[in-house]
């Protein structure tokens, strides 16, 4: 499968200038939903698809869908769909979420220029809103898996008081199509790793096993603030100490459980400190938890020591504690229909690719809910994005393209191509 690098690398570089940013390090943009630059990005991806001969159309939120039938395919067939978002996060990079919609209109492309018989037609799709950093996390996927209406979703307001209807309104991306996942026969997504473990292997490509589960707890600890100077230690009720233990008991029930799950982590990334005065005994303090894994119970059990040390810290510190849940995702596998396509696509084009689980989410977490979904990776330089500098080589992204096309026409015909 001849993938055009050069046609690729053109189609990521020009949508690499809408929103782009100045960094001292990298190429960096900044492309929000509902904003000049995501019109945009969707003017040019929606014209690359007119001029590879797939009817597009938009859907209520916004999410863009090019459909290929070849001369093969029964037309009513239920489609193979593949893509990803064209949205980033603020100074993010340029690969996250662009390259899993350009490898699969690439895809498209190679496979009409090799003239493969398909017994299925192929969607490209760019799903609106992946991030969330205007209107709300995978809101365009969770409006075509029928999770939420998109009455509901257009309804999101931004921080500016805008609301998505608007935005889309005025960049001219409020559509009438339905696109319901549930109707793709099966849906694959290519996407940076965003980590280092397809780098220290020196392989283009891994097949993704499973999407963690994501678990957000917010603790409150409450204790007595105090003058820091007047207030003997012995007579203190201070929530700071409680909470380092807590930061560290979420870091050590993470630890003993990698010999069960070798994907657990436990990270307590925001901490707020009252009245956070170097000379005052604080008051309050609130935490918030991150626990991912692609296995429940690990999560239950890492949830299960917060719970124990914050009985603890009441007994011992004289504190009082609250906890809430503020996310709860749990793991979801991929299809093992999907990866073993994508096996026996890197396999048919001649490259090792390891099985490997996702610690970041995407929107196929919600298509699986509806229909058999898989997941490859690209590698990511140093493992880094969300970040000017975030980096795959073009080698690696035509590669990964590559296994994602035979794969596409593996799953559409039954066997791989040739």
């Amino acid at each position: 499968m001849e993938i055009d690098q050069r046609r690729l690398r053109d189609d990521l570089e020009t949508t690499a200038s809408f929103g782009a940013i100045d960094a001292d390090d990298g190429h960096g943009r900044t492309v929000l939903t509902g904003t000049e630059a995501d019109q945009q990005a969707r003017d040019y991806l929606c014209e690359r698809l007119q001029e590879a001969g797939l009817e597009v159309r938009i859907d209520a939120v916004g999410t863009i869908v090019g459909r290929w039938t070849p001369a093969s395919a029964e037309p009513d067939a239920a489609p193979i769909a593949a893509g990803s978002h064209l949205d980033s996060v603020p100074a993010g990079g340029i690969f996250d979420g662009p390259l899993g919609v350009y490898a699969a209109l690439e895809a498209v492309r190679t496979l009409q220029e090799t003239e493969r018989a398909l017994d299925r037609p192929i969607e490209v799709v760019s799903f609106t809103e992946e991030e969330g950093t205007r209107f709300g996390a995978l809101l365009g996927s969770s409006v075509a898996v029928g999770e939420r209406s998109p009455a509901t979703a257009l309804e999101r307001t931004a921080a500016d008081g805008t609301t998505l209807e608007d935005a889309l309104i005025e960049i001219g991306y409020h559509g009438d199509a339905t696109i319901d996942a549930a109707a793709w026969d099966a849906w694959l997504e290519l996407h940076i790793e965003q980590g280092r473990r397809l780098e220290r292997a020196g392989t283009p490509v891994g097949i993704v096993s499973a999407i963690t589960g994501i678990l957000h707890l917010d603790v409150r600890i409450d204790g007595e603030a105090n003058h820091a100077g007047t207030t003997p230690m012995a007579y203190r009720t201070d929530p700071l100490p409680a909470a380092a233990e807590l930061v560290l008991a979420v870091e050590d029930a993470a630890t003993d459980l990698l010999a069960e799950s070798d994907s657990v982590v436990g990270t307590v990334g925001r901490l707020e400190v009252t009245p956070n005065a170097t000379n005052v005994v604080p008051g309050t303090t609130r935490l918030g938890i991150d626990i991912r894994d692609v296995t429940a119970a690990t999560m239950t059990a890492v949830r299960q020591r917060v719970e124990e040390t914050l009985a603890r810290l009441e007994r011992e510190r004289g504190v009082e504690t609250t906890l809430r849940e503020t996310v709860a995702i749990d793991p979801v596998p991929m299809a093992s229909r999907c990866q073993e396509a994508l096996h026996r696509s890197a396999e048919h084009t001649g490259i090792d690719a390891p099985t490997l689980h996702s610690g970041a989410g995407h929107d196929s977490m919600h298509v699986a809910a509806v229909t058999d979904a898989g997941m490859l990776f690209a590698p990511s330089k140093a493992g880094l994005s969300h970040s000017p500098a975030e980096w795959t080589d073009w080698d690696d992204c035509a590669q990964a393209t590559a296994v994602l096309a035979t794969a596409l026409a593996d799953l559409a015909t039954g066997s791989p191509a040739d």
